[in-house]
């Protein structure tokens, strides 16, 4: 039974793994991709009717 108690934990910390992981890859896109996206919306913005 003591085995079942130490496991109860770890499903916590894979997910905040999983979630530090996720919040990682978002980073590095936005650096990544962020200016590129940035002066995409400018240029749908510029042509855009007003």
């Amino acid at each position: 039974m003591s085995c079942f108690r130490r496991e109860v934990g770890q499903g916590l910390i894979e997910y905040a793994l999983l979630a530090l992981l996720i919040a990682l890859a978002a980073l590095v896109a936005i650096t990544v991709f962020g200016q590129a996206v940035s002066g995409l919306y400018s240029q749908i913005l510029s042509r855009w009717p007003s």
